[in-house]
């Protein structure tokens, strides 16, 4: 059974029909870069341009970089704020005129990493998080996912820790893997110190140069793995939300 999911990110909006049954995409992705500025309608232009470059007639699940409740955005740090109070499920439905289902981009990841990918039949306290213009995050208690909690925005040396720590900061400040690497590392000691998981499971774009920053990562007591369906988990997780609704 095939299922649309699109990936909404601060830098790009990317989309394919998901094998559900296989836990991949069925065809390569599509992407767009995301507009700026990202305005609920812009964006929603972006999506339409996405799913139809398939000719997709069907459920689509479509992750976005903030707090999702129900299908309305409680909050939007990488993209407009006017998406804020926005019923996105309401939005890109209309637009489509297709059933959408809408979720926080690191809960999709996390989903889909724990049904097929690193997280898969791990119990205890899991973290799912994604490097890229943020930090999104997803954790999970024996196989539970605890929504929306957005622990990139935790503060870290006063600032969120995404502003530090996420790989656009990596390239805005051209840091080296192991001056980032540490910016990492002290990251998932904070986490550490909150939450005592078992597992780090590292995703976003930058889990396909795992080797080059993971191993400079010293003092974590939890397993630090590189995400297996790298940048396509939020794809994939958003297509199986919007099959189980």
């Amino acid at each position: 059974m095939n299922v649309f999911g699109v990936d909404i990110g601060g830098s790009g909006i990317k989309g394919a029909p998901v094998d559900l049954e296989r836990g991949d995409l069925a065809e390569p992705r599509h992407k767009v870069l995301t507009p700026q500025p990202a305005t609920p309608d812009e964006v929603a232009d972006r999506v339409v341009e996405v799913v139809q470059h398939f000719n997709w007639s069907g459920p689509v699940g479509v992750t976005f970089p903030g707090v999702v409740t129900g299908s309305v955005i409680r909050t939007a740090a990488n993209v407009d704020k006017r998406w804020i109070d926005t019923d996105a499920g309401s939005l890109l439905g209309d637009r489509l005129n297709l059933p959408v289902t809408v979720l926080n981009d690191g809960d999709a990841a996390g989903v889909a990493e724990m049904t097929f990918g690193a997280g898969k039949g791990r119990q205890g306290t899991v973290f799912l998080l994604t490097f890229g213009t943020g930090i999104g995050s997803a954790l999970f208690i024996d196989g539970k996912l605890v929504p929306n909690t957005e622990l990139g925005h935790l503060e870290l040396n006063g600032h969120d820790a995404e502003k530090h720590a996420s790989t656009k900061a990596k390239e805005d400040h051209d840091l080296s893997w192991h001056h980032w690497a540490h910016r990492v590392q002290k990251y998932l000691a904070h986490l550490e110190m909150l939450f005592s998981p078992e597992l780090f499971i590292i995703g976003g774009g930058v889990s396909r140069k795992s080797e080059r920053f993971i191993p400079l990562i010293e003092g974590i007591k939890a397993e630090i793995v590189p995400a297996q369906l790298q940048n396509n988990a939020g794809i994939v997780g958003a297509a199986m939300t919007a099959a189980e609704q």
